[in-house]
């Protein structure tokens, strides 16, 4: 089983989006999954129920309800046993003291960054939390960055790009601005479900993602804390 969560303290930076079309690629190629909600917002949730029953179907939880009366946390969050994949979707701005209990849970903690200056800032702060708060090294939970809505060749792009290569984490994916991420959103579906030749080259994104994500479960990153100094100067 691989634990998955995908998180960041900035929000609006599409942690819903991966998680929820990382959790439809799981499951459409035939792989157990789980998908976690601990945003109140409820939007992978949300998303969970539009999904049309003729599509393989994914194990929700909404892990930010506390459990029903006469039922345990342990149950309420329990998963089918054979489930390879749990993905969680986290909310944006959370206390620093569910850091750890977040971190300890993963296997693998993919970062979603968009090409701003705001949120590489907000990022750079988030990465230092989860090495020093979260304490990332000692539960050997790897980290890894997502740039969504990149376009080509702009100054954006470019900058968000010399930041992240000064984090030493690798970037695994790069999520293109595309309006067919609004269209599946809606649908319950992930971006590789679609049909249209178009969509071809987001496809392979997830793809490349999870084939990442297969061969990269051990190991972490040799960064240090002092790296984070001047990072976003």
């Amino acid at each position: 089983m691989l634990k998955i969560s995908v998180m960041n303290t900035k929000g609006g930076c599409g942690k819903t989006t991966i998680a929820t079309n990382l959790a439809s690629y799981c499951a459409s190629h035939g792989y157990t999954t789980a998908l976690f909600d601990y945003d109140k917002q409820a939007s992978s949730m949300r998303w969970l129920k539009e999904r049309p029953s003729s599509r393989p179907p994914i194990h929700g939880v909404a892990a930010y309800e506390p459990p029903p009366a006469g039922t345990t946390r342990a149950w309420q969050m329990k998963v089918p046993p054979d489930t390879r994949y749990i993905i969680t979707d986290t909310p944006a701005g959370y206390a620093l003291v569910d850091i750890e209990d977040r971190v300890a849970e993963a296997d693998i903690i993919l970062i979603p960054v968009l090409p701003s200056s705001i949120d590489i800032h907000t990022t750079a702060d988030f990465i230092r939390d989860l090495l020093l708060v979260g304490k990332a090294r000692a539960h050997n939970t790897r980290l890894a960055i997502v740039t969504n809505r990149t376009r080509i060749r702009t100054r954006a792009v470019d900058k968000l790009e010399r930041f992240l290569n000064k984090l030493d984490i690798p970037v695994i994916a790069r999520i293109r601005d595309t309006q067919h991420y609004v269209s599946v959103a809606g649908q319950g579906l992930g971006i590789h479900e679609l049909t249209q030749r178009d969509a071809q080259k987001d496809r392979v994104t997830w793809a490349e993602l999870l084939y990442w994500l297969e061969n990269n479960r051990g190991g972490f990153i040799e960064f240090e804390y002092t790296q984070l100094q001047d990072l976003t100067a």
